[in-house]
């Protein structure tokens, strides 16, 4: 393809150099008044003009411009796939997210169920304790209004006996004279004396 088109550029470049020598001579020979531009020669100028301008950008987009609208389309090609694999990426990041949050809700539903159990697991082991702890305190209670009944019950009897002994004493001496009393001494006395025998 390189060949063809500097063959192509070479015969340009001949046929340029043709029409010159031939406006030249044309030029020469019309010493008219008319103006040049709409003369054969104005007219084949215009079109070598036109052949240069479009041939020089024809060897310029061959030249440089294959390199470039390939490199251009490699890039192109390039960030398209690029693009389809993050576009493929961000859809499974989508899907993996959609599928979290469907889980997310049975997740919580699991943890909500987890915590109704557990505080009722916790409730039930506080009102165990609790009724242990009553029952502790209900029997120590009994034990120790058992244990001030008895002292209440036993201070009561020796507040008893003591009331009862003074009664006693006290009636006893209101009836006691000292007849009686003479005959308690010696009735006394001879148990005494019978006792050391």
């Amino acid at each position: 393809m390189k060949a063809a088109l500097k063959n192509g550029l070479l015969w340009l470049g001949w046929i340029a150099v043709a029409l010159a020598a031939l406006s030249t001579t044309a030029l020469a020979a019309d010493n008219g008044s008319a103006d040049p531009a709409d003369s054969t020669v104005g007219l084949v100028f215009r079109w070598l003009n036109f052949l240069l301008v479009f041939g020089g950008l024809a060897y310029v987009l061959a030249r440089y411009g294959g390199r470039f609208f390939r490199g251009r389309a490699q890039s192109i090609t390039t960030s398209i796939r690029e693009s389809a694999a993050e576009k493929a990426a961000a859809d499974q990041e989508l899907r993996d997210a959609e599928q979290r949050v469907a889980q997310l809700d049975q997740e919580v539903g699991q943890m909500r169920r987890a915590g109704l159990e557990e505080a009722a697991a916790e409730a039930e082991r506080v009102a165990e304790s609790g009724r242990g702890e009553i029952s502790r305190i209900e029997q120590a209670s009994r034990v120790e209004i058992g244990s001030a009944e008895r002292a209440a019950r036993h201070e009561l009897k020796s507040l008893a006996a003591s009331l009862a002994v003074e009664h006693a004493g006290a009636l006893v001496r209101s009836r006691m004279d000292a007849d009686i009393r003479a005959a308690l001494f010696q009735s006394f006395l001879s148990r005494l004396e019978g006792s050391t025998n």
